[in-house]
């Protein structure tokens, strides 16, 4: 099987793409990298990066890490699968399949499917539960209370430089997970709290992040995929008279009514998302859109 590999911001760089490309989606991705380019550059803005988890089990981790070791972003909001996939892969491998796989045949072999993406059994959770198994004991030795975010850097300092947790411990941006039980990682926490009696303060979590909006002039979000993590961005802005940019990338629709599929002219109804904010949406699978959307912006 062929390894699934990382991007990263040299690669994409090499790639000679038009300045401008117009029609259907590849103009709103034009127009996002324009806004993207705008808010980088602005020194008195917030910026948040959002995505899903499903995202780090394929090459766009390495582009992520990225982001956050060359410090583009100030704070991320994720869910526990991206925390779950960047243990996991820092220590095992991934590799490339398709969506048509046999899933009966694969778990016989002790292989999961995600997409197209083939993990083996002892690369995800097994992978998992004994780094957890390993580190908890020294992170929890003299301290029991402790926030996510904190919890997230302190994690990170056990990992490597292909880590997003890494970097972002490194250069303290915060990672807020508001699932954190909805993966294995949350689970093995958890598990730990059965025979140690620790506590995840998630109040420092929300706090940290009303913090940094309170204090922001203006506020900018580039939000990929939905749920959660889309919404605990927009959430909080909403008490600042909402983003002032903001870009969101989705395969989701919004004739279901659904937050993963709303565009960002309806977060404005919700002060959400300021009415004279520069927005666009962009429809499309965000392994292919962010590495074209960033190529433009970061040279």
């Amino acid at each position: 099987m062929e390894e699934v590999e990382d991007l990263d911001l040299e690669k994409i760089k090499s790639i000679n793409f038009l300045e401008k490309i117009g029609g259907f989606q590849a103009r709103n991705i034009y127009v996002a990298s324009q806004i993207l380019k705008e808010f980088l550059e602005d020194k008195e803005c917030l910026k948040f990066l959002s995505f899903t988890g499903n995202l780090i089990a394929t090459g766009l981790r390495g582009l992520i890490k990225d982001l956050i070791k060359e410090k583009y972003f100030d704070i991320v909001i994720t869910t526990c699968g991206a925390i779950d996939h960047d243990i996991a892969r820092t220590f095992s491998k991934y590799y490339q399949g398709f969506f048509e796989l046999d899933d009966k045949e694969l778990k016989n072999k002790g292989i999961h499917r995600l997409g197209n993406v083939l993990i083996p059994k002892e690369s995800y959770g097994i992978t998992i539960e004994n780094f957890c198994k390993k580190i908890f004991p020294k992170i929890f030795e003299n301290k029991k209370e402790i926030s996510c975010y904190e919890l997230i850097w302190e994690v990170g300092k056990y990992l490597n430089e292909s880590s997003i947790l890494y970097w972002a411990e490194k250069n303290k941006i915060p990672i807020i997970v508001p699932g954190i039980f909805d993966g294995a990682f949350g689970y093995q926490l958890w598990l730990y709290y059965q025979r140690d009696k620790i506590y995840l303060n998630l109040f420092e979590d929300q706090t940290l992040i009303s913090n940094y909006v309170w204090k922001a002039k203006r506020s900018a979000a580039l939000i990929i995929g939905g749920g959660i993590s889309k919404h605990h961005v927009i959430w909080h802005n909403q008490f600042k008279n909402g983003l002032d940019y903001a870009i969101y990338i989705t395969t989701a629709i919004e004739e279901d009514g659904s937050l993963s599929g709303a565009k960002t002219r309806e977060a404005i109804s919700w002060n959400k998302i300021n009415e004279n904010a520069k927005h666009i949406n962009i429809f499309g699978d965000a392994t292919i859109i962010l590495p074209l959307l960033i190529s433009f912006v970061i040279k």
